[in-house]
């Protein structure tokens, strides 16, 4: 259980990628914050706690199971959240894939099951604990890849139909969800991390680094940081990166 006093932020996807980095500069950031990372894997997840605690932080983590893709999953995780903290101040929507199925309709199935229907229901579920924090924040991660008005200026030189139409419909569901939650004092974002090393082109060094080109995933941690700390508070309802707002 966190102190009273403690801001609680959770991140789903946090065992590894941007989840884990966001995780670790939080935790770094100040004693005042306890950092929830959730995964699928529980093993994975205390593993990835149990090593920012190791490498020396001032706040505090703890580890949580969370499949975005099973109801009974989240249920059980807000459940336990509510038990041991009794609200939620900041929710990271991190967890996504870039499916690599064999035919397009598995890849959208796939994509769209954890990028926008898990990232809709986790926000709908962890809404009651949001609304018992004074300064609520949910952050949905979100990329420029989703763009429609700069559709033909990133490429990264993959096609990622499905992951591309998968955080275009992210960025809608943030849209109505700031609608909302807005009304009630939850500051909604979305946010593109940029391309940073992430298992997400696949698990090679190559893949991780997008050929070298990709950045530190802690550059996407600090952006998020400074988003809840009311830093980004002018940009709500909006996609944003590092560098300001995204026409999206």
């Amino acid at each position: 259980m966190s102190s009273p006093s403690a801001v609680v932020v959770l991140i789903t996807g946090a065992n590894s990628g941007i989840g884990y980095a966001a995780s670790k500069v939080i935790a770094s950031a100040s004693a005042k914050y306890h950092v929830i990372m959730a995964s699928r894997s529980i093993e994975k997840g205390n593993a990835a706690c149990s090593a920012i605690q190791a490498a020396g932080i001032k706040g505090t983590t703890s580890s949580i199971q969370l499949d975005v893709t099973d109801e009974s999953s989240i249920a059980a995780a807000v459940k336990a959240i509510e038990s041991d903290h009794g609200r939620l101040d900041v929710l990271v929507n991190n967890a996504g894939i870039a499916s690599r199925a064999p035919t397009l309709k598995e890849q959208l199935e796939r994509t769209f099951s954890t990028n926008v229907v898990g990232a809709a229901i986790v926000a709908e579920a962890f809404t009651p604990l949001l609304l018992k924090s004074a300064e609520p924040y949910l952050l949905h991660i979100s990329s420029t890849l989703g763009s429609l008005s700069l559709s033909g200026e990133f490429d990264y030189g993959i096609d990622a139909r499905a992951y591309r139409m998968s955080k275009a419909a992210l960025n809608m569901l943030m849209v109505r969800v700031s609608m909302t939650l807005g009304k009630h004092g939850v500051k909604v974002f979305a946010v593109c991390p940029g391309l940073v090393e992430s298992n997400l082109r696949g698990e090679g060094a190559q893949e991780r680094s997008a050929g070298g080109k990709a950045g530190d995933p802690e550059v996407s941690g600090q952006t998020i940081l400074r988003i809840m700390e009311g830093g980004r508070d002018a940009d709500v309802g909006r996609l944003v990166n590092k560098d300001g707002v995204v026409a999206w």
